[in-house]
């Protein structure tokens, strides 16, 4: 009798397991869509498109440190810089690395590439590379950005 319990523990535990890990497969797939929808936006220099992977009452903060609050202003924050000087400019993820603390909340590191990019004052900016490390959280059976840190790297990198 208790090698049946044992057989029987065992056949849940790893039923269980397998059920949670292709669980996380899909939703590291669903992820990986919004990181293309949020580069493909970016690349299109479109605002709307780009504040749409965020949640409503998500936090942004680039390079610099300037922030927004909320998909509406993060759209705001990224208008004038797609009309100047990231108007020709074009962003690839290049790898990520994802973390699930919950089964609704990830941590989501997305190492990118730019090119195209000029200063404001009109100079072309040679390649760029950088981490974006975002707090993704599930809502309405979609992965959403809820807070995102950008920072440059060194290209060398």
């Amino acid at each position: 009798m208790k090698n049946i319990l044992s057989v029987i523990a065992l056949l849940f535990y790893f039923g269980f397991a397998t059920a949670q890990t292709a669980q996380m497969v899909k939703d590291a797939q669903s992820m990986q869509t919004v990181l293309d929808d949020l580069s493909a936006a970016w690349n299109k220099h479109d605002a709307k498109a780009f504040s749409l992977s965020f949640s409503e009452d998500a936090d942004f903060t680039n390079v610099r440190g300037m922030s927004a609050h909320g998909r509406t202003d993060i759209e705001k924050f990224h208008e004038q810089p797609f009309s100047t000087w990231f108007k020709n400019s074009n962003l690839k993820i290049t790898s990520k690395k994802i973390r699930f603390i919950t089964a609704d909340i990830t941590s989501v590191d997305a190492w990118w590439e730019m090119t195209g990019a000029q200063s404001p004052d009109g100079k072309d900016i040679p390649l760029r590379k950088g981490l974006l490390n975002f707090i993704m959280t599930r809502g309405d059976n979609k992965w959403f950005i809820t807070v995102m840190h950008n920072m440059d790297l060194p290209v060398s990198q």
